[in-house]
């Protein structure tokens, strides 16, 4: 077996967001893998007195732990589980009905002699390599199909300048509207408080004999596919296998810094956490 992996805050004077952990149970028999990327919370008031690297450390944790040790409990039933865990951590100091409650976006796995399990919530993703060699992207798709009219203010977000007053205001504006499709019908799903959302994360089982490597990213990360177009999942596979996670999240920082106004690849942050788990099971 083979683990790695790195993690790298977009600004150094900020915490990192992310979570990103490997386990193997003492029997040396199987594992799991748990990446969460923190939601970065407005300024203003979010109800919560805890930072996101407390939420995301927290429910991380309780997700890895349960994933390892209940391995009877399916992965859905684990993040349920942390979700509860870590909501009763902080119920009687926060608000938690906030919209903008600590959340994260999760992807988790766990293989065994006889089979490798997945569960992919927003828009981390789980890249699958088969051992014909072919690389199959678990993606949950949900926030790349928010509605026209929203899609429409987004786009007019990233045509106005940085730092100017007319993009902060149509920031603003966008924001508002995607706060309302969160854990909403029609919208998208986080872990946030509510364990009911694991029902609603995009899962599937796959033969352990067909798997050849699991390589699991931050949207920090994965933009070295999707935002900068620098090669194909299967590229970025090869690249975490042949010379570690650190060097996609250093090709993802060398993209950054020769666009570092987001004007040739638009993107909401010009420079992100990122997070890369590579297992070979």
């Amino acid at each position: 077996m083979h683990l790695a992996l790195a993690t790298e805050p977009g600004d150094p004077q900020h915490p990192n967001e992310d979570y990103a952990s490997v386990a193997v149970p003492a029997s040396g028999q199987g594992g799991a893998l748990v990446l969460l990327d923190g939601v970065t919370p407005p300024e203003d008031d979010h109800g919560c007195v805890h930072t996101v690297p407390w939420f995301t450390a927290r429910l991380g944790g309780a997700m890895l732990e349960l994933s390892v040790s209940h391995p009877d409990m399916t992965l859905p039933k684990a993040l349920s589980a942390a979700i509860s865990r870590t909501t009763e951590g902080h119920r009687t100091t926060c608000d938690l009905s906030h919209a903008r409650t600590p959340q994260a976006t999760v992807v988790a796995a766990r293989w065994s002699e006889h089979t490798v399990e997945h569960l992919v919530l927003s828009d981390s993703v789980l890249l699958l390599e088969r051992t014909d060699g072919s690389v199959l992207p678990v993606l949950d798709p949900r926030l790349d199909e928010l509605p026209p009219a929203v899609r429409e203010l987004r786009a007019a977000v990233r045509a106005l300048p940085r730092g100017s007053a007319e993009r902060a205001a149509a920031g603003r504006e966008y924001a508002r509207a995607v706060e309302a499709l969160r854990n909403a019908e029609g919208g998208f799903f986080t872990a946030a408080a509510d364990p009911s959302v694991a029902a609603r994360a995009v899962t599937g089982t796959t033969p352990r004999s067909a798997v050849r490597s699991l390589t699991a990213l931050s949207d920090g990360a994965s933009r070295w596919v999707e935002v900068f177009r620098e090669g194909s999942w299967a590229d970025c596979v090869a690249l975490v296998a042949g010379q570690g996670p650190q060097a996609l999240i250093d090709r993802v920082r060398a993209a950054e810094a020769a666009d570092p106004e987001g004007a040739a690849y638009p993107r909401g942050k010009a420079r992100d956490d990122a997070a890369v788990i590579f297992v070979a099971p």
